[in-house]
């Protein structure tokens, strides 16, 4: 069902609290992946890929879906003691 492994990653409950999120909000759960690697400075960049048609919902009207899985995964981050960067990727 998942296609990370926790023990491989850097944030990895920043990571499965962003999967989960994304999956409930997708059509298609099976389609979403997020990967990570280095991001700015310190941070931890989490790219999100969705399957087509999918980004839009993600997003949300004005951005503000995709501000609010921000707010939640960065609030996640804090117990990897890791800052992260979410980018929604279109696949």
């Amino acid at each position: 069902m998942s296609d990370f492994d926790a023990n491989e990653l850097e944030a990895p409950v920043a990571t499965a609290v962003l999967t989960h999120i994304v999956r409930s909000i997708v059509d298609d759960a099976d389609a979403v992946s997020v990967t990570s690697g280095p991001g700015k400075g310190d941070k931890i960049l989490l790219e999100v890929r969705v399957g087509p048609g999918a980004l839009g919902r993600v997003i949300g009207r004005r951005g503000r879906t995709a501000q609010s899985i921000r707010t939640v995964v960065r609030a996640a981050a804090t117990n990897d003691d890791v800052d992260v960067d979410i980018d929604f990727v279109d696949a």
